[in-house]
């Protein structure tokens, strides 16, 4: 049932605005499907690039909506959404369904499901944890909340798409506030990895070794423990008390300014710890100065 579903949406008209590196690889996947695609991108060479992969660019984006059942996007911004889909809305056909995969606020995502839907057409925001290789390998993941009518009847479309579409309820802006969350641990990851590196120039510790101790011993695994330790409050058994980590803490901190290396995370992350110390929880697990995020 969901192959003949797929068969008959393969069919149907599609306009993909923005040929950013994940909009264009996109493009690049529907085509080795088979699909017809029309592509947009305020750049207009960019669009035409994928001329070559089957696709049909259009210089006005109320052009390349025309006929389209489905018009997905990838642009940067909750602006730039508003801006293109209300230019593009001249050539809308009736009925067409927006599939809007840009991360925006949570409150932009509803906004555009309500005022979409109130002029005759449905809005279905579905961001994704996806690079450009996922995107032309249709691997990663989709987030999709809001209309459950609307998400199973797109679904079949949008499996097709990613490796794993996450289906989180029918609340409209759910999906970009959990985007926007994962977003922010990759980011915080990211920046960790950089103060570990900046601590080993301190240390005088090669990156080559870092890298090798990171591959021997990978943190990364203890995430969802830490996770669960953290929102079931259990704090009470300690496996590192604050105060220890707060000594080690001190060490970073006094070997980074010893040689002059700058860290941006630890000094108020200290701040933090010293705030949970100051309030008794010097003998708690570490993991207290999270106590905050998951309390009512």
């Amino acid at each position: 049932m969901l192959e003949l579903a797929y068969s008959k949406l393969k069919h149907m008209a599609k306009a993909f605005l923005g040929m950013g590196l994940l909009g264009s690889n996109f493009v690049k996947a529907m085509q080795k499907k088979g699909e017809k695609v029309n592509v947009w991108n305020r750049t207009t060479s960019k669009a035409q690039e994928l001329e070559k992969f089957g696709a049909k660019a259009f210089k006005n984006v109320e052009d390349a909506v025309k006929g389209a059942d489905r018009i997905h996007v990838t642009l940067k911004d909750d602006a730039s959404v508003d801006e293109v889909l209300e230019k593009a809305s001249v050539g809308f056909t009736p009925g067409a369904i927006i599939i809007d995969h840009t991360t925006t606020s949570k409150d932009g995502a509803i906004k555009r499901t309500a005022e979409w839907k109130k002029k005759g057409f449905e809005y279905q925001h579905a961001p994704v944890f996806m690079g450009p290789a996922n995107a032309l390998e249709s691997t990663g993941y989709m987030l999709v909340s809001g209309d459950p009518a609307l998400v199973e009847k797109l679904s079949p479309e949008l499996e097709k798409m990613t490796g794993k579409l996450l289906k989180l309820g029918n609340e409209p802006g759910k999906a970009a506030a959990m985007k926007l969350i994962g977003n922010s641990f990759l980011i915080c990851f990211t920046s960790s990895i950089r103060e570990a590196l900046s601590l080993a120039k301190a240390l005088n510790v090669p990156t080559e070794d870092v890298t090798a101790l990171f591959t021997a011993w990978n943190p990364g695994m203890q995430l969802a423990s830490r996770l669960q330790k953290i929102t079931g409050k259990d704090f009470d058994n300690p496996s590192w008390e604050l105060n220890m980590a707060r000594k080690d803490t001190r060490l970073f901190l006094e070997a980074a300014e010893k040689s002059g290396v700058h860290l941006t995370l630890l000094p108020d992350i200290a701040e933090v710890m010293d705030k949970w110390i100051q309030k008794g929880f010097g003998n708690s697990d570490w993991t207290v100065i999270a106590k905050d995020a998951v309390e009512a």
